[in-house]
């Protein structure tokens, strides 16, 4: 009984996904946003799950990302990382949130991650080869996806 009770809250956990849309969905990585959902089940379930994209992102990605169940963000300038950040610690000190996890390669995430850790969420990366060692080492978890990395 205990064990079922331990599995099913576990199942319950609720992670804010957050990816970075010009650092990892590009045509060399072979991301399918379909295996990173699968792949995060693990973890619990996603109730927040943003893709930020620039403004020159083409319209059948957007359309893929919301197909797939994912709120696309349009930044109005080329780099999307401060307003990924800003949105991920707004998700930090929700207290509905228990897991954060970030779709990246690039080490500026790195504080997210530290202080996601000090208020006491999981975090999670999803990324691929070459990936920043900073998240390595800060991460709970690495989840590797894309043609250049294997599902770990």
């Amino acid at each position: 009984m205990f064990r079922s009770l331990t599995k099913k809250m576990h199942k319950e956990k609720r992670i804010a996904f957050f990816a970075d849309g010009p650092n990892m969905l590009r045509k060399e990585y072979d991301f399918d946003l379909s295996k990173v959902k699968k792949q995060l089940e693990q973890f619990g379930i996603i109730a927040i799950g943003k893709v930020f994209l620039n403004q020159f992102a083409p319209d059948k990605l957007i359309e893929a990302i919301v197909n797939q169940g994912f709120q696309p963000v349009i930044v109005t300038s080329d780099d999307v990382d401060a307003p990924m950040a800003a949105e991920a610690m707004e998700a930090v000190f929700n207290p509905n949130i228990d897991v954060i996890a970030l779709m990246t390669r690039d080490a500026d995430f790195q504080t997210v991650l530290s202080k996601a850790k000090k208020y006491g969420k999981l975090t999670v990366v999803v990324g691929s080869e070459p990936f920043a060692a900073a998240l390595k080492n800060t991460a709970d978890h690495i989840v590797m996806v894309g043609k250049r990395g294997s599902s770990k």
